[in-house]
């Protein structure tokens, strides 16, 4: 059904779709072939400007006519901030449109159909397991309304991510720690615990990569984040987000609101703020893409109540060997093996002497 040049195009388009930042939207890349010829390439970059099919008619112009359209999400068919991408394809003179994925949630139904009813050649399914993927973070967030959930965090051979004494710098090497702030850059908001800005004092920005950073989200139920914190300072223009309990102390919530910070009162949870309910803010908010940094005291809370949807873990081949030292997640955890998280769809890539192990949670029940 595809040739081996139409599979090849739409692995750049999953590839353009990437450059996108277009939350609350999803990402997808388009790409236009003509006799046998990549002509064009588009991705949606933010929410409001053209989509990936748009962009991608608007570089090839007239060469658009008779050409294949392949894109990696269902075609809206609806007029939101930009009008429907079907009639854009109809107009520009397309002959055959390949989708990866349909639309998880379209607004208007009914693309296909019309694309078919202007005499448009429609094939579904070109690599679909990846273009499902590529949308499921938008996906959980229309089905829901709560971001998708990503753990990061850097490890050891023996699974810690600090030494008793608190020191984790530096686990990995610079192309890990390279990777991981492109992590950051996909992100729409980076989530820590507030021991981690007790102990490093992070700005929580994007830097060795190009792009923009995200809001900065700290749980802290009793607002012991100092108000000089790195977090607050004029490092980044992105905002700091910081979720308390409803009972913490007014003074310390006015101390960090002159710093800068926004403050959100959710229910007190027994191991801190309630996760949920902050997760239901943040979605409310429009965040898709959450990544979460930790510590262990937060990524087990994320895993106990089953709000992760997958991991980043970077393993160093370093060995701590110390039953004291900080583990990646101090949850309550299970009692058998068979009962643990495990990760699904797994990918392994080798940065320099380091892994990263990325893939989806599961849990046998």
């Amino acid at each position: 059904m595809w040739s081996e040049l139409e599979r090849e195009v739409m692995a750049q388009a999953i590839v353009e779709a990437k450059r996108g930042r277009p939350s609350p939207n999803p990402r997808v890349g388009a790409a236009l072939v003509r006799d046998g010829e990549l002509i064009a390439l588009g991705h949606h970059a933010k929410a409001g400007e053209a989509h990936a099919e748009v962009d991608a008619l608007r570089k090839a112009g007239p060469r658009s006519k008779g050409a294949t359209l392949l894109v990696t999400l269902e075609p809206c068919n609806h007029h939101g901030r930009t009008g429907p991408c079907t009639e854009a394809i109809i107009e520009a003179g397309a002959r055959r449109v390949v989708i990866g994925c349909r639309d998880p949630a379209p607004h208007v139904p009914g693309a296909i159909d019309r694309l078919e009813q202007a005499g448009i050649e429609v094939e579904v399914g070109l690599m679909e397991a990846e273009c499902t993927a590529l949308v499921a973070d938008f996906a959980k967030h229309i089905r829901t309304g709560l971001p998708h959930v990503t753990l990061k965090a850097a490890v050891t051979l023996d699974g810690k991510i600090a030494t008793r004494t608190g020191d984790s710098k530096w686990i990995t090497g610079e192309a890990a720690r390279t990777e991981a702030h492109r992590l950051r850059d996909e992100a729409d908001a980076i989530l820590v615990g507030v021991g981690t800005v007790l102990a490093d004092d992070p700005a929580l920005t994007v830097r060795h990569v190009g792009g923009e950073d995200p809001l900065r989200v700290v749980l802290d139920a009793d607002l012991k984040t100092p108000p000089t914190a790195a977090i607050l300072g004029d490092a980044s223009k992105a905002g700091t987000l910081i979720f308390c309990a409803d009972d913490a102390e007014r003074e310390r919530a006015a101390a960090l609101e002159r710093a800068g910070a926004e403050l959100i009162a959710v229910p007190r949870h027994a191991r801190g703020v309630d996760a949920s309910a902050v997760l239901r803010a943040l979605g409310e908010r429009g965040i898709v893409r959450l990544l979460v940094e930790g510590g262990a005291h937060v990524h087990g809370t994320f895993l106990d109540l089953g709000l992760a949807d997958r991991a980043a873990i970077f393993v160093a081949p370093r060995i701590v060997g110390d039953a004291g030292a900080m583990s990646l997640a101090a949850g309550s955890g299970v009692d058998s093996i068979e009962h643990a998280w495990r990760l699904v769809r797994t990918e392994v890539c080798a940065l320099g002497p380091d892994l990263l192990i990325t893939g989806d949670f599961e849990r046998t029940q």
